[in-house]
């Protein structure tokens, strides 16, 4: 048997063990696990919209709200274990190629080492808070510090320009797909019911457009510390959401991205029930 067929074989079944029972149930633990974050980000920025500004609207002050209530230790490892199946879910999609017709183009693969990179990094956090090392720190504090060090860099006020442009591209790339409804071509949709359909299309663009939107302010504020050479500009997920409140629409439109932020924690509990995985 030559060295041709049994690479073929080795991939194959690489490929089914990416596709296996274990990396789906860790995706779909992950997206609820997602879920709860984005939730809980929500109504903490709903009580900042209505005059309770005490916690931090990011994932840092999600993390401290889950701490605190029954078995709160308990639900963070759950939710620290949840992360990293994300993780690995998103890495075996980078390795292997994603579910779908375009699922191995390189440029899916590309896109899924890149979730892998972060949500690996979100679960680090999370895994680190759970064990009492601090890991759900303000992520305003971490967003100036990461500019700080990036504008020292050489070429640094072009590099955190250039990151900054990055971020309000996605964000509007998120948005746009929310309002496109592209999610749909990962959904199983032939078990889906018409309610859910539509409970899906509801959340699915409603959260999506909202959490476009944040990340394109983020963006916004990371190129203008870029362009004023000053960290202190750059702002995280709570600087980020509070800003909305201080646009003539005041506080209602930050009730209103709240709102959204909480719908894409309820779309992640959607995508974990019927994604394609």
């Amino acid at each position: 048997m030559n060295a041709h067929v049994l690479g073929n074989r080795g991939t194959a079944k690489a490929r089914r063990a990416a596709n296996s029972r274990a990396v789906g149930i860790g995706a779909r633990w992950g997206l609820a696990a997602r879920g709860v974050l984005y939730v809980l980000i929500g109504v903490i920025a709903l009580q900042i919209a209505f005059g309770d500004g005490g916690e931090q609207a990011d994932r840092g002050g999600a993390l401290a709200e889950l701490a605190g209530k029954p078995f709160g230790s308990v639900m963070l490892w759950a939710l620290g274990v949840g992360l990293v199946g994300m993780a690995l879910w998103r890495l075996s999609e980078a390795a292997f190629g994603a579910a779908g017709e375009d699922g191995g183009k390189a440029r899916k693969r590309a896109l899924s080492g890149a979730r892998f990179v972060f949500y690996a990094f979100v679960a680090y956090s999370v895994l680190s808070f759970a064990a009492g090392e601090g890991g759900g720190g303000s992520g305003d504090q971490q967003s100036k510090d990461v500019t700080a060090r990036a504008l020292e860099l050489p070429g640094g006020q072009w590099i955190v320009a250039l990151a900054g442009a990055g971020v309000v591209v996605a964000g509007v790339w998120v948005g746009a797909r929310a309002v496109l409804r592209k999610y749909r071509k990962h959904l199983k949709r032939g078990s889906m019911s018409r309610h859910a359909r539509r409970f899906t299309d509801v959340t699915g663009v409603g959260g999506g457009v909202a959490r476009g939107a944040v990340f394109a302010v983020i963006g916004v504020f990371v190129a203008r510390a870029a362009l004023e050479y000053d960290p202190d500009e750059a702002k995280g997920f709570d600087d980020a959401l509070r800003t909305f409140a201080q646009t003539p629409a005041g506080p209602w439109l930050l009730a209103l991205i709240a709102a959204g932020l909480a719908l894409f924690g309820i779309f992640s509990f959607a995508m974990a029930r019927w994604r394609k995985v």
